[in-house]
């Protein structure tokens, strides 16, 4: 059974934390351990929380730690298996057709056969996944896909084996490393859940999202990247449709040291502020606030 090197060499979650610090990503002790974990005992992990909070980020740049390439299957309503697993080819199978007629190739049963060949069969994410050894399978937001295609998935992820009528079973010869996360817009059934290992991602607290932010973006000072943190951690205290996540606080300092921002004060703030806020009710509701008690004062919860 095949173990990434990387994975192998791990002897523990604080080894896999440093590895994945190397690639830029800041995790906590029980984030690390979920991971650790899922790659010793070939379990799916299953990350739960708010949009931005690092759930795809964490899959990529486990993929980057493994040295496999990540498959990426983005969920949606109306989702079906066809366009997870495989689908055929028709035009080139039309083409080899017209093909055959035209060299007068007359046996029915041998033009039938070679028209449902491998090579007419255009692998989606799943099937891409169960083929290509090592690699790292990203189910996004499975949250937003429809209850069939849920139970589907967990029978994909039970056996790893894709049953094709035409061609028969394909099995992965080495399962892929598998992330699946989650929004939480609507409950995931707990038949998905007990087939994974679950953890819920929080956002940061006030010191790691600095850290983050001084990691993502060294061009912004301590002095900024600390401002900005502890601006978004008011943020997410207010009543807002869309808390910012780490992903837009990244991209209001980028914003901010785009514009050559030493301080974040009022007037930069109003300025940039649709880089983390993306609904103009929470914006306005922000504003009303005042922006001074937005960006004023020490991180939040000290003195």
């Amino acid at each position: 059974m095949w173990e990434p090197a990387a994975a192998a060499e791990t002897r523990s979650p604080a080894e896999l934390a440093d590895l994945l610090d190397r690639h830029g990503y800041l995790c906590d002790e029980g984030l690390a351990t979920a991971c650790f974990l899922a790659l010793r005992m070939r379990r799916p992990l299953f990350l739960e929380g708010e949009a931005g909070v690092g759930k795809t980020e964490l899959a990529k740049t486990l993929a980057a730690v493994l040295d496999a390439p990540l498959i990426r299957l983005q969920c949606y309503e109306g989702l079906d298996a066809a366009q997870a697993l495989y689908d055929w080819d028709f035009p080139r199978q039309l083409l080899h057709l017209r093909a055959a007629e035209a060299a007068g190739v007359t046996d029915v049963a041998r033009l039938e056969g070679e028209l449902y060949d491998r090579r007419f069969l255009v692998a989606r994410p799943l099937l891409r996944a169960l083929e290509t050894v090592p690699s790292v399978l990203l189910v996004d937001e499975i949250d937003r896909a429809d209850d069939e295609f849920e139970a589907f998935l967990l029978e994909v992820l039970s056996d790893f084996t894709i049953s094709v009528p035409e061609l028969g079973t394909i099995r992965a010869e080495r399962p892929p490393v598998v992330v699946v996360t989650s929004n939480r817009t609507r409950e995931v059934h707990d038949a998905l859940k007990r087939r994974c290992l679950y953890h819920w991602l929080e956002h940061p607290s006030y010191d790691r999202e600095v850290a983050i932010i001084r990691r993502r973006l060294p061009a912004a000072s301590e002095r900024l990247a600390g401002q900005v943190a502890a601006a978004a951690q008011r943020l997410r205290a207010q009543d807002l449709l869309k808390p910012p996540g780490v992903a837009e606080t990244l991209d209001w300092a980028e914003a901010l040291v785009a514009l050559g921002v030493r301080d974040l004060d009022p007037d930069a703030a109003a300025v940039t502020l649709g880089t983390v806020l993306k609904y103009r009710e929470d914006q306005e509701r922000v504003r009303g606030h005042g922006l001074a008690a937005l960006v004023g004062g020490g991180p939040p919860g000290r003195t």
